[in-house]
């Protein structure tokens, strides 16, 4: 099994699904727990300001092989949706028919299960979601939709300290995954990853330092009035 910062991505899941069964009786169902959605170019070192966000913030961390590693496995995939109560549960599935009657998704089996996961999520709330189109499946009414960019030979050099490899291997690294990103945005949700109308927040990294980002994201996420959201 891959192993995740330190631990193996099994243990991260069976964690996270521990935490949100102790959690089942906190009963919420009113107020926004909202989630905060972070979309970003490849190379901007944004997998550190997501994890700050988190840890200053007190809420929990998917990133996307967190989420990937759950939507691929179906049996933890039930699991994870079997920790929301039948209220939340219906808010997911409101959630899910929405997407798919406004954004048409394609019939497709892993984006049926990833929508399952981020929806889960999004039900339980209090949590920062790195990547795989989350703003996108999630309403916007209880996110904070952020995207992290920075030009490019900014984001080539950034690889390049951070894995200790070539120039070529760094341009080849950052504008394969950049394609990736943004074709699976357009593919799956008909969106352009890039469209700063669809992010409440938007940052260069070029002059931006990571502290600053983190709290001006922490900024946001606790002076936003999260009012009642009903689908």
């Amino acid at each position: 099994m891959e192993t995740y910062k330190g631990k193996t991505l099994d243990k991260l899941v069976e964690e996270q699904i521990e935490r949100w069964q102790s959690n089942r009786k906190r009963k919420y169902k009113k107020p926004i727990r909202p989630v905060i959605t972070i979309s970003r170019l490849p190379g901007c070192n944004t997998w550190d300001i997501a994890k700050q966000i988190s840890k200053d913030l007190e809420i929990d961390f998917f990133d996307q092989e967190i989420v990937d590693e759950i939507a691929r496995n179906a049996d933890v995939n039930r699991r994870v949706v079997e920790t929301v109560d039948e209220q939340d549960n219906s808010i997911v599935l409101d959630w899910l028919s929405m997407l798919t009657a406004e954004r048409h998704l394609w019939p497709n089996e892993y984006l049926g299960q990833l929508t399952n996961v981020i929806g889960t999520i999004g039900a339980h709330g209090h949590a920062v979601i790195l990547g795989r189109g989350a703003s996108y499946i999630l309403p916007k009414e209880i996110c904070l939709r952020v995207l992290v960019v920075a030009p490019m030979e900014r984001r080539i050099q950034n690889v390049r300290e951070v894995y200790k490899v070539s120039e070529k291997i760094a341009r080849q690294n950052v504008m394969g995954k950049e394609s990736e990103r943004i074709a699976f945005i357009r593919g799956y949700f008909h969106e352009d990853m890039l469209n700063p109308v669809n992010y409440d927040l938007v940052f260069n990294m070029e002059m931006n330092e990571q502290d600053t980002v983190v709290e001006m994201v922490k900024t946001a996420y606790n002076t936003r009035k999260w009012y009642k959201y009903s689908v």
